[in-house]
């Protein structure tokens, strides 16, 4: 256990059991930490469903956003095929976005204004969350309100891609692309945009570039029915009240094709696979990212590139998000292309390095990548939503407290 202190790992499921799952508060755990792309610490505890079934290693879960980074590197291995490029437009892939415009008033119960002519939207600005679009839950503005009445499903029953891309066309962006933060359905466009270029079904894409080649044979956008009996059920936070259950596993429409196989979420897997996926981030060896035994699926240029912030000026989120929702905390983060990039560990107010980049799930899933260290964490619950507990900082201060030999 290479520069790793066991003991001080071993408080992991503890703290998990006695501060989450024995009270109620989590349905169940899973979380595995890794160094040098080797497990060092595993715990496995709760239920996997209402009915009593112990969580086991093999659970099947949702992980929401923890779709986007797929996403994300499914885009750049176009890009380093020379099938697009950053600076693009998305409107050459998405024509329907060639007269996007920003808001300019009305909305509501009036119609919206004429929009105020901008900048075309670039595909960096897709993986970025600069493009000036928005999700409906963020609840502040005419433009969430708008989204929330036309797609109000969000998700996997949406009518298909082109539907889709010509009612986001109707809107206005919140703002000029590249001028502002914002975290929205941008990804779900860039799924888009990779679907098109390639000419098949996100969902094809994602098992021929990267789920097969890595190994991770439980994770797409639907089940088989042979996987069902592993899909654990998914419960939503009430304040003052038990978790309410929303969706059992074994009644879940999960096993059937989603209409929308959204890049922005929508996946589901299993912490051995997801592991994986992040053993590929972290690379053989120091310098090596986006390669799994023998497998290359990104180069380390393009991952070092995709783990720099974007922000404007080098800023962090607290500067220029205006997302009143992130499954990222804001102080001392940037974000780069499909990733939220720790800039200053002492403005986070937790344990970390320069570098790390991670992001989260709605059903407060979470990961986190560090370069530095060579250190990767994957967790796995089923509760919704995700800013209910403060759970991904207290397991990363855990876990950076287990380190006994830093290689920074």
């Amino acid at each position: 256990m290479t520069g790793m202190n066991a003991e001080r790992l071993a408080r992991i499921e503890p703290f998990l059991r006695e501060r989450y799952v024995d009270p109620g508060k989590l349905p169940m755990a899973d979380i595995l930490v890794a160094r040098d792309g080797e497990p060092v610490y595993r715990a496995t505890l709760g239920q996997a469903r209402a009915d009593g079934t112990p969580l086991k290693p093999d659970a099947i879960f949702r992980i929401a956003s923890m779709t986007k980074p797929v996403t994300s590197i499914a885009f750049m291995q176009l890009l380093e095929e020379g099938k697009v490029a950053l600076d693009d437009p998305v409107a050459r892939v998405i024509p329907e976005f060639a007269n996007l415009g920003v808001y300019n008033g009305g909305g509501g119960a009036a119609p919206f204004a004429p929009v105020k002519p901008c900048a075309p939207m670039r595909m960096v600005d897709l993986l970025s969350h600069m493009a000036g679009f928005t999700y409906g839950f963020q609840n502040r503005t005419s433009i969430d309100a708008a989204y929330r009445e036309t797609l109000p499903d969000g998700g996997r029953s949406m009518a298909g891609f082109d539907w889709f891309v010509a009612e986001l066309a109707k809107i206005p962006l919140e703002f000029a692309p590249g001028t502002g933060w914002n975290y929205s359905v941008a990804t779900d466009v860039l799924g888009i945009v990779v679907s098109r270029i390639v000419g098949k079904p996100l969902g094809e894409v994602f098992a021929e570039r990267i789920f097969g080649p890595l190994g991770m044979p439980d994770t797409g956008f639907h089940l088989p029915e042979s996987q069902r009996d592993r899909l654990t059920d998914c419960w939503a936070h009430v304040p003052g009240k038990p978790p309410k259950l929303i969706d059992k596993g074994r009644d879940s429409k999960l096993t059937a094709p989603a209409r929308f196989e959204g890049g922005g979420g929508g996946l589901v897997s299993t912490v051995a696979d997801y592991d994986r996926f992040c053993r590929m981030l972290i690379g053989p060896s120091a310098g090596a990212g986006g390669a799994l035994d023998g497998v290359r699926i990104v180069s380390p240029k393009t991952l070092a590139l995709m783990t720099r912030n974007q922000l404007p000026g080098g800023a962090d989120l607290a500067a220029v998000s205006q997302s009143l929702f992130s499954e990222a905390s804001n102080a001392g983060t940037g974000f780069g292309l499909g990733f939220a990039v720790t800039l200053d560990p002492a403005r986070t107010l937790i344990p970390g390095s320069a570098g790390e980049y991670f992001w989260g799930g709605m059903y407060s899933t979470a990961f986190f990548i560090d370069p530095v260290e060579r250190l990767h964490m994957v967790f796995m619950t089923q509760l919704m939503p995700s800013s209910t507990y403060p759970i991904r900082r207290q397991l990363k201060t855990l876990i950076y407290g287990a380190v006994e030999e830093s290689y920074a």
